[in-house]
């Protein structure tokens, strides 16, 4: 047994040990400036939440510590029992968290609140790394594919009963992981394809095209469905000389179509694309029999299902409440509410500008000292390191958190079972996601969904659930490293 343990610690990855600890570190001193005010002297009572989040921390360094002292094999073994208690937790968090701020999604243990959403992608990493590292697996088997895609849908459904669709959305990074281990990159492209859809649809669709009664946003996304949809027949079909003349006469009629509609007639353009789009999805059903080949029949449903996106999305939007919608809308500068729904995203980029090059000093911003930044030290954690830390510190800190993931992906991409390279991903995927999406809100960039940034945020479900991720990974890794 000693032998073993002592093979263990050899064989951790210390690197991104080293590169946690430092991260957390950041963290740390990032809360203390986001939660300090004026006239405190002591940054370690555990009446603040600085010394509160040293207790989450010392506690994530006891779970770190326990996970690597397990057998690797544990983790993949009680995968799938994991996952069924983390969906069945999921299930009745509704009925016993409390109500805050509009979610169901948070359980008191006494003195503790946890928030099981956070455990849960742990969970699901587990699970679907243990399902896709099965002998014979493979994603292009349709029952395979409908399962894989059944495990990550249910924890999002879940969560969204709780009110947190931010948490569920984190979710849709796993599709990363299928797409590394040989989902076709036509799903992730009509995923994408589905963003821009949504985007533009919603952003243009009260504008009209010059002087006709056409909806800016639905003609321009028809037009998209039309060039996809030809460039995807291009990309998998045999059919180059057939596609060219369908191009051609696409933008032809499309083109004289906006031009009767201008000078002539006034009438809505959206009915011309669509027929358009109907000739297209009808020649492509043609050549699939003919040529007896899926592909063109695949790219048929994608014209369909695309077009059938596109009138639901309005349905989707107006689904969302209030506070989601007017958050899209100030996002897609469709409306310019800095005193409500944009006042979050607002004064956190005053708070970073105000930084300037090399930041205001260590417990020096007047910004988020005077409270200005509504969840400073949870969500928008980051305006503080602008703040305090400026440009240089910021990308610093950016650019430690790019070593760490490639490091992730570097370790990921060297296991040589498949459980571990897949859960590997699922890790990457996880910190990618959050990365973008919580300094992509902080800067304006991306919606606010509420999603913490990994070691910074404060709270301990946040911070316990990342190193759930990580040092399961490590303890993974190490295994391999024995073997080498």
């Amino acid at each position: 047994m000693a032998y073993r343990k002592e093979s263990v610690w050899k064989s951790v990855d210390w690197i991104t040990v080293l590169l946690y600890l430092i991260l957390v570190t950041c963290g740390w001193f990032s809360i203390c400036g986001a939660s300090y005010t004026y006239g405190e002297t002591d940054l370690f009572s555990f009446e603040q939440r600085s010394g509160k989040q040293l207790v989450w921390i010392g506690c994530s360094l006891g779970l770190g510590f326990i996970l690597l002292m397990l057998e690797e094999k544990i983790y993949e073994l009680f995968a799938n029992l994991f996952y069924i208690a983390m969906m069945l937790l999921l299930l009745i968090t509704p009925f016993l968290a409390r109500d805050i701020k509009g979610s169901m999604s948070w359980i008191n243990l006494g003195p503790v609140s946890l928030q099981p959403a956070e455990f849960a992608k742990y969970a699901t990493a587990l699970a679907l790394a243990r399902m896709m590292s099965i002998y014979g697996f493979s994603l292009n088997k349709g029952h395979n594919f409908a399962r894989t895609v059944g495990l990550i849908l249910l924890p999002m459904v879940l969560i969204i009963a709780q009110k947190e669709t931010g948490s569920a959305l984190v979710y849709s990074a796993f599709f990363l992981v299928l797409y590394r281990e040989g989902m076709p990159g036509a799903i992730l492209f009509s995923g994408l394809s589905a963003v821009i859809y949504f985007v533009v649809g919603i952003r243009f669709g009260q504008d009209t095209l010059l002087n006709t009664p056409t909806s800016l946003g639905h003609f321009c996304v028809l037009l998209l469905i039309i060039l996809f949809s030809i460039g995807m027949t291009r990309s998998y079909g045999k059919q180059s000389v057939s596609i060219y003349y369908l191009l051609a006469g696409s933008i032809s009629v499309t083109t004289l179509g906006i031009l009767f509609s201008e000078f002539v007639f006034p009438f809505d353009l959206t009915w011309l694309l669509l027929i358009e789009c109907a000739a297209i999805a009808l020649y492509l059903l043609y050549l699939a029999l003919r040529e007896r080949s899926r592909e063109y029949g695949l790219i048929a449903l994608f014209t369909v299902c695309s077009v059938g996106f596109l009138y639901s999305c309005n349905w989707a939007f107006n689904a969302l409440d209030d506070h989601q919608q007017t958050r899209i809308e100030v996002l897609l500068g469709m409306l310019d509410d800095p005193k409500d729904a944009g006042y979050n995203v607002n004064q956190s980029k005053i708070a970073i500008g105000s930084g300037g090059l090399t930041g205001k000093g260590f417990l020096n911003g007047t910004q988020t000292k005077l409270k200005y930044v509504p969840e400073q030290d949870t969500d928008f954690i980051f305006c503080t390191v602008g703040e305090e830390m400026g440009f240089i510190g910021s990308s610093a800190i950016l650019i430690l958190f790019m070593v760490f993931i490639l490091r992730l992906l570097h370790l990921a991409e060297k296991q040589s079972h498949a459980f571990g390279r897949i859960y590997g991903y699922c890790l990457v995927s996880i910190f990618l996601f959050h990365l973008f999406i919580n300094v992509g809100m902080v800067l304006g960039l991306t919606p606010v969904i509420g999603i913490p940034l990994p070691f910074f945020s404060y709270g301990g479900s946040s911070l316990w659930g990342f190193t759930l991720l990580l040092f399961t990974f490590l303890r993974v890794n190490a295994e391999y490293n024995k073997k080498q």
